[in-house]
């Protein structure tokens, strides 16, 4: 590795030590799916967010819910101590396309259709709420 490369590498891994995230990848459900239950909770505290997705009836909710509480105890480990209640928050958090499985379904008059068997990738990042009086 060339010393600009290996500089720009290490100012990234410093970067993330400051960062509070978990990420979930190659979940087998469409992106679109999985973006409706993240909108559900976004920008929210993060025991609402989790009542929320607990009740959630969609399948990916259970998904969500784990990263939460995966994103959480990262944060904890990081700052070696317990969440307050009330303390933290989603700051941000997306959904990208994964790989895509192309498979073949047989059809009428000797055609074929494609389906297309969606994943997506999730990543979520948790921040504490900052109480900064300016004065």
């Amino acid at each position: 590795m060339g010393a600009r490369k290996k500089i720009s590498a290490e100012k990234r891994k410093e970067a993330l030590k400051t960062l509070y995230f978990a990420r979930l990848r190659n979940v087998p459900s469409s992106p679109r799916k999985m973006r409706y239950v993240v909108d559900m909770i976004r920008g929210m505290e993060v025991n609402r967010a989790l009542g929320v997705l607990k009740f959630s009836n969609k399948a990916a909710a259970a998904d969500v819910e784990k990263l939460l509480r995966s994103a959480i105890a990262n944060w904890e480990t990081k700052n070696d101590r317990k969440a307050e209640d009330g303390e933290l928050y989603i700051s941000k958090v997306f959904v990208d396309e994964g790989v895509t499985l192309k498979r073949m379904r047989t059809a009428a008059q000797g055609r074929g259709n494609r389906i297309r068997k969606r994943s997506n990738h999730v990543t979520l990042y948790v921040d504490a709420i900052t109480n900064d009086v300016k004065e």
